[in-house]
């Protein structure tokens, strides 16, 4: 197993907790802090190492799927049993029957040499059963906590929500002293975090995508087969239930928008396509359901990218490496990976991988070389997308262009992710011709992106490899 930092990827968030925590005892003043992040990428990791690396006192408190009442009970709990002072007056006795008195309690005997921190952790589960706790929080902090040594922690992972809670004039708006998004692993943290080049880092990528607890359960040196051979065996690897948990919990109770996403994971990409898989065939209801996915940040969807810019052909994807593969995979097996037949599945993944990798790849590709732009190789160009008509002739992995709605195209590319052949002569030819076929690209430059080299006749404008991909992005 890894032995490398398990905070490989988090030193920089970790270094903005830590500044917070410093100003509440330099100055003795309250901050409040406000992270979201997508399920499984270390949110609530991250803050239990600032508080066990600072030994400052604290309380950390998993928000329930409950009732006003019962919530505060679980609270109390979580303040009997925390660090803080206010523990000791909660087995004296001490009670409060409403969320600004269990924060001001909370915050009680704080100095700036021992600080509180009150961590609230999954505030949008209290939200979707009580929408007064704004409210109560923003009393809480506009009447005590900002006065006195508190580090305020509101985590969440329903970024949609988080992001309205915190936008006029929602009571939130303008209290958190600071907002922090906890990103996914990139490709080049999982290099960092098993030693592996640049190839090894992208295909490991496609699998467990930037999810900290499954990329750390893969052995540093296990080819692709063998790690999957034990995960899959296993029905409680990370592998296979993180797919069901971030489900469980971002859709508890939406049959239908998991029938549509599992639409999108199996491959389809097409309104009409998504709808006549998933069985959802009413009209309205799946424009509401891929609606939702996409601003949850679930799905991407996105339009044919040119000069001028299509409005048509919109297209869906499961945004999440991990959660895309899960989706193809694991998901629809678990019943064979319970009773024992994971040999089945690990079959059909190792017959279906490589046409599986080279779809997989192309969005990783667009925004690794979007970070590289502008870069005087690629013109002008600083977006990225892909060209396609409802007929898919032409299709074109790679467009570049100035603007998010183009006059002129500034490269067209196409991505080659093959396990051994080389970016050919042929392949540009081929280039040349749909470039001739894309609005505004007749004089684009040609763009090569290959996973195993370069013909040395390829005759392209500009080559990229897997190791341009991989420096794009920030070192861990």
């Amino acid at each position: 197993m890894s032995t490398v930092d398990p905070f490989v990827g988090r030193k920089d968030e970790l270094k903005v907790l830590a500044g917070e925590l410093a100003h509440v005892q330099t100055t003795g003043e309250g901050r409040f802090v406000w992270i979201c992040g997508r399920r499984r990428v270390g949110k609530s990791r991250l803050v239990q190492e600032l508080v066990e690396s600072s030994r400052a006192g604290y309380v950390f408190y998993q928000a329930p799927r409950r009732s006003r009442a019962e919530a505060l009970e679980r609270f109390r709990v979580a303040l009997e049993e925390s660090s803080l002072p206010a523990a000791e007056l909660v087995r004296a006795g001490a009670r409060f029957d409403s969320w600004p008195a269990a924060l001001r309690l909370a915050s009680q005997d704080a100095t700036p040499e021992h600080p509180a921190v009150i961590v609230i952790d999954e505030l949008p589960y209290l939200v979707e059963s009580d929408d007064g706790i704004p409210a109560d929080i923003q009393e809480a902090w506009d009447r005590a906590l900002r006065r006195r040594p508190v580090l305020l922690v509101c985590i969440g992972s329903d970024m949609r929500m988080m992001r309205v809670l915190t936008q006029h004039p929602a009571e939130l708006f303008g209290r958190p002293t600071r907002e922090l998004v906890v990103n996914p692993f990139s490709p080049r943290d999982l290099a960092a975090l098993s030693d592996l080049d640049a190839v090894g880092a992208f295909d490991r990528y496609l699998i467990v995508g930037g999810l900290p607890i499954i990329a750390r359960s893969w052995p540093d040196r296990a080819a692709r087969r063998q790690y999957l051979e034990r995960a899959l065996a296993d029905s409680s690897s990370p592998l296979v239930v993180d797919g069901m948990r971030i489900l469980d919990a971002e859709f508890p109770a939406e049959l239908q928008m998991r029938r549509v996403l599992e639409a999108i994971g199996h491959g389809e990409m097409t309104f009409t396509a998504i709808g006549r898989r998933s069985g959802v065939a009413n009209h309205t209801g799946l424009t509401s359901a891929l609606n939702v996915l996409t601003q949850k940040g679930v799905v991407h969807a996105g339009l044919p990218y040119a000069a001028p810019p299509g409005r048509k052909n919109k297209r869906y994807v499961v945004a999440d490496p991990y959660l895309r593969f899960w989706l193809r995979f694991v998901g629809p097996a678990v019943e064979e990976i319970d009773r024992g037949r994971s040999d089945l599945l690990l079959a059909r993944i190792e017959r279906e991988w490589p046409t599986f990798r080279g779809a997989a790849i192309e969005p990783v590709v667009r925004r690794s070389l979007e970070r590289l732009l502008p870069d005087e190789r690629f013109g002008d160009a600083r977006y990225v997308g892909g060209y396609w008509t409802r007929t898919n002739v032409p299709e074109i992995d790679l467009v570049g262009a100035a603007e998010p709605e183009p006059t002129s195209v500034s490269f067209v590319g196409s991505i080659k992710w093959r396990e051994n052949a080389a970016f050919s002569r042929r392949d540009t030819r081929r280039l040349i011709e749909l470039r001739g076929q894309v609005p505004g690209a007749a004089e684009a430059r040609l763009v090569g992106v290959s996973r195993r080299g370069f013909a040395d006749d390829a005759g392209l404008d500009v080559e990229v490899s897997p190791d341009d991909l991989l420096r794009a992005w920030p070192e861990p």
